[in-house]
């Protein structure tokens, strides 16, 4: 179950890119009164958790440095509801998928089908422990099966990342410190470059450096060592266990069936970026 967790990881992922990627979702956000792109991120993402302060959207999502959260949270809530933003999200990466997917794709009875058994995948597995998995599965499935298919993969995208930060958590390794083994992974060097936290404090990603050189984990020119390495992968190898559960609700030949619907799906997802 761990090969199709990360299998189905695959296959479903370029689905969920399209809400970060794609301009749809960000128009309906930016429609709603959004100013800026994450205002829309953290304002819809965080909604299936209800009115929650910074602290608290901070901590699920683990990823973000301090204070990121709260330049949105809860300012992002006061004059645009939760549910709004929620609905906008949902609408724009359904728009999005539609529109990469084309008529034929998209309404195609093999998307149907993948909707329906990856909607019985990502409800069928336990809550506990998995707060932003929690958040979305409280939500409404949507009917129709573009909007079914974004949403499900989503759920089981929050799934999965509910335990990669258990599994951060177990090897001591904070939200940047990960963003860093990531960079790493991927053959960005310096890391500090990478993307998502280059925008730091010179100050704040030194540090952060400095402590994964103390305990060995990169080497003085912030390339990894073996034992850096290591760690990398026994963390993914552990998100990747603890992914599985949600795929014990499939038989083997729904597996397999799963597989077959998405590949295409994906594909085309893959060959236009999913934006």
């Amino acid at each position: 179950m761990t090969h199709t967790a990360r299998r189905m990881f695959e296959l479903l992922e370029p689905i969920c890119l399209v809400t970060y990627f794609a301009d749809e979702c960000n128009e309906e956000l930016a429609a709603l009164g959004h100013r800026t792109y994450w205002d829309g991120y953290f304002a819809s993402r965080a909604a299936p958790l209800g009115r929650v302060p910074a602290q608290v959207v901070h901590a699920a999502f683990y990823s973000f440095a301090d204070g990121e959260a709260a330049r949105h949270i809860p300012s992002a809530w006061e004059t645009i509801p939760p549910e709004a933003s929620l609905a906008a999200r949902e609408r724009g990466s359904a728009a999005s998928l539609r529109r990469i997917l084309g008529e034929e794709l998209a309404d195609s009875p093999g998307l149907v089908r993948a909707a329906d058994l990856t909607t019985e995948a990502a409800t069928n597995a336990p809550t506990e422990g998995r707060v932003m998995y929690a958040g979305m599965r409280a939500l409404p499935v949507p009917g129709d099966a573009v909007a079914r298919l974004w949403h499900s993969a989503t759920m089981l995208r929050e799934h999965r990342g509910d335990g990669h930060v258990a599994a951060l958590v177990g090897a001591r390794i904070g939200g940047t410190e990960a963003h860093v083994l990531s960079a790493l992974e991927q053959g960005i060097h310096p890391p500090e470059s990478f993307g998502r936290i280059h925008h730091l404090p010179k100050e704040r990603l030194a540090a952060v450096m400095d402590g994964l050189r103390e305990r060995g984990l990169v080497d003085a020119d912030g390339h990894f060592t073996d034992a850096g390495r290591e760690t990398k992968q026994r963390v993914e190898y552990l998100t990747d266990e603890l992914a599985a559960a949600p795929y014990e609700a499939l038989s083997p030949a729904e597996l397999d069936e799963l597989a077959a619907a998405l590949e295409p799906i994906t594909a085309t997802l893959v060959a236009a970026g999913s934006q």
